[in-house]
């Protein structure tokens, strides 16, 4: 039961239908001056008193442009909605529907590779702990696979198709809205509430990938969907020639007027001063001289329309037509490695591409490759990784790897494995098990080798270092997670996960540990951890200075820090976290609020510094865009000197580049006010 009406999944992705078509198309072609012009021009022919020219011959050609351009934008329109169709998936046991039958409240089953039809809640799947992977590139563009998790009490329950059809549960959620990666909602099942975020729910347009099935029931359907609703109203595109046609025709259109009332005017003078005296002229009308210079005024419209070119939108929609061909034959746009070739799916804005002034880019997976590499480390003070040699009296140390077909990796340099095996110094211990715990990383075993699965690159790069020094992060259920510390393997409780978002800039996770302890441990942004820190936190400082010399070299950083927490503090802080779990309005405001009070005097661990190497070219390609005076602009969510360093490195900063930073910008604007 739902807080609304139940929703269609019927939907219209095309600009036109049989009925609307005809009357849409020629209300935007009739927005083109020329086609207006011999829309009028065809009316006044009508007229008998002042039409020259048979009305038929502006009525052809009119309909010959009008229907070339309107067979043109049909096609445009069918290749469009052809794109982002979908056919309906079936199974033997659930009943076979189209995604149009499909209504709120509606429980189904997807397939492997198959696309989700609706906003669902997930209930059940094939893998373990009801996992379910997805690809949101429909959504998001991104192709990382992400994963999404169902509740562990509908995963232990719904797993049989008899259970799933007895299933009774009553969900209260939000709104429908677009918010891609936000959800709030509360499930009723069994005299219990359980909360719902994002994680349990799969986005109409996402794609299932390696998932032999799941089960999921539908919240959303139809134009109340995400995608949806982030779906602006279909509009009529106009590119920079169509306006400057249009303001050529009314340039003409004026030229034409004032030339006709030239004429008219010169006709009603001679009308004043011969009359019909010409017997051969006398048309047996005794009208006025200002009357039959009026007359002739539309006449002299009529007679001259030749200079109004009506063909010169026939020619560009064929211009147009003819180049999204050269496009897609263009072979120095082809990407041979994944057989790709450029594809036009319109032709109505090819001559935009020509006429670009800004990019606006992302940096992450745009500019770079998104495939991430851990570099190199601080721990309690100590930089590890790929660095110089020793300078005024630093232990710093140097080590390295290489990876061999196996996955497997070798060092050439034991000294930080030596200090892990050693016991000496637990920093190193605490760094790299807060490495192999804290994340939401999922394990998959296949062919006896196992394979992690991470929605963000980063947090996969980093369980991955932590596997390599020796804390293997082996699975997780909803409430344990598994890692092999040295070669011995471990089960901890995990009593809460406080997650990332772009407002916190860290994750945090809480565990019991096997003596009943309790600890905290976060990973975040230097600038939101060093609030937080103890005051009495040791290492700040050379952290902080290992932090400076890792961005100067264009690696992205973390730190790492935890807390232990008492039994009675973590109890007391744990009925306010179930309360804002289930606040039904503002849950994201609660919820940041109880981090705040249990993210406090962290002690600091280290930081981490992982390497996105930029795509093959860019610098060349940003170098002659610039060259082309296009304007680049690339968002990031790096430290200043790490954007800086990687501005210079893809060309998109110079030596001769003024750099304004927020102080500057404000007193800028200071002085210009």
């Amino acid at each position: 039961m739902f807080g609304f009406l139940p929703q269609g999944n019927a939907i219209k992705t095309c600009k036109y239908n049989p009925i609307t078509f005809l009357p849409l198309n020629l209300f935007e072609q009739f927005k083109r001056a020329a086609n207006f012009y011999f829309l009028v021009l065809l009316i006044l022919q009508s007229i008998p008193q002042i039409s020259t020219l048979s009305w038929f011959t502006t009525l052809v050609p009119l309909l010959l442009v009008l229907g070339v351009t309107a067979v043109k934008d049909l096609v445009d329109d069918i290749v469009r909605t052809l794109s982002v169709s979908k056919k309906s998936q079936s199974h033997p046991v659930f009943k076979a529907t189209k995604w149009k039958d499909i209504k709120v409240g509606d429980i189904i089953r997807l397939k492997k590779n198959a696309f989700v039809p609706a906003d669902i809640l997930l209930l059940s799947s094939s893998e373990p702990n009801s996992l379910c992977y997805v690809e949101t590139a429909e959504l998001d563009g991104e192709t990382n696979l992400k994963f999404k998790m169902a509740l562990e009490v509908t995963h232990r329950y719904l797993q049989e198709e008899s259970a799933l059809a007895d299933f009774d549960g009553l969900v209260e959620c939000e709104e429908p809205n677009n918010r891609l990666d936000k959800f709030t909602g509360t499930l009723s099942w069994r005299n219990s509430k359980y909360p719902l975020d994002a994680d349990k729910i799969l986005l109409r347009g996402c794609k299932m990938r390696n998932t032999d099935f799941c089960h999921g029931m539908v919240i959303f359907a139809g134009a109340d969907t995400k995608i949806m609703k982030n779906s602006g109203r279909t509009r009529f595109k106009r590119t920079k020639i169509d306006s400057l046609m249009n303001y050529m025709v009314y340039t003409i259109i004026v030229v034409l007027i004032l030339l006709s009332a030239g004429l008219a005017i010169g006709h009603t003078y001679w009308e004043q001063q011969l009359g019909n005296s010409s017997w051969y002229l006398y048309d047996a009308e005794d009208s006025s001289p200002a009357y039959r210079g009026f007359l002739n005024f539309w006449g002299y419209i009529i007679v001259l329309n030749t200079m109004v070119p009506i063909s010169l939108y026939v020619s560009v929609e064929m211009i147009r037509f003819g180049q999204s061909y050269f496009i897609n034959w263009d072979l120095q746009m082809y990407y041979a490695e994944k057989d790709t070739a450029a594809k036009a799916r319109t032709t109505t804005l090819n001559e935009q591409l020509g006429q670009i002034q800004y990019i606006f880019s992302d940096k992450t997976g745009t500019l770079t490759q998104n495939i991430m590499t851990f570099k190199k480390c601080c721990i309690n003070g100590q930089r590890y990784g790929k660095l110089s040699l020793p300078q005024h009296g630093t232990s710093q140390v140097d080590f390295s790897w290489n990876m061999y077909a196996d996955g497997k990796f070798l060092f050439y340099d034991h000294y930080l494995i030596e200090q892990i095996k050693s016991g000496k110094e637990p920093e190193i211990h605490k760094f790299f098990f807060l490495l192999a715990i804290c994340h939401t990383v999922m394990a998959d075993t296949s062919d006896g080798q196992l394979h992690y699965q991470a929605a963000s690159p980063d947090e996969g790069a980093l369980v991955t270092a932590a596997r390599n020094f020796g804390y293997v992060f082996l699975s997780r259920t909803q409430n344990t997670i598994t890692i092999s510390e040295m070669g011995i393997e471990r089960t901890y409780d995990v009593l809460a996960i406080l997650d990332f978002n772009s407002d916190r800039k860290r994750m945090s996770v809480i565990v019991r540990e096997s003596s009943g302890s309790i600890k905290l441990y976060c990973k975040g942004a230097d600038t939101v951890i060093y609030q937080r820190l103890h005051p009495r936190s040791l290492k700040r400082e050379a952290t902080e200075e290992a932090l400076d010399v890792f961005a100067n070299e264009t690696l992205r950083t973390l730190c790492l820090c935890y807390r232990d927490i008492s039994q009675d503090e973590f109890e007391v802080w744990n009925k306010k976290f179930m309360e804002a779990s289930l606040a039904t309005s503002h849950r994201e405001e609660a919820l940041d609020k109880v981090y705040e009070e249990i993210e406090k005097n962290l002690i600091l661990l280290g930081a981490t510094a992982i390497e996105d190497k930029l795509q093959d070219g860019v610098p060349e390609t940003i170098s002659k865009l610039s060259k082309a005076d296009i304007k680049i602009w690339v968002l990031t969510g790096d430290k200043k000197e790490t954007a800086e360093n990687i501005g210079f490195s893809c060309e998109l900063l110079t030596q001769d580049t003024t750099i304004c930073y927020g102080e500057d910008i404000r007193q800028v604007k200071t002085q210009s006010s």
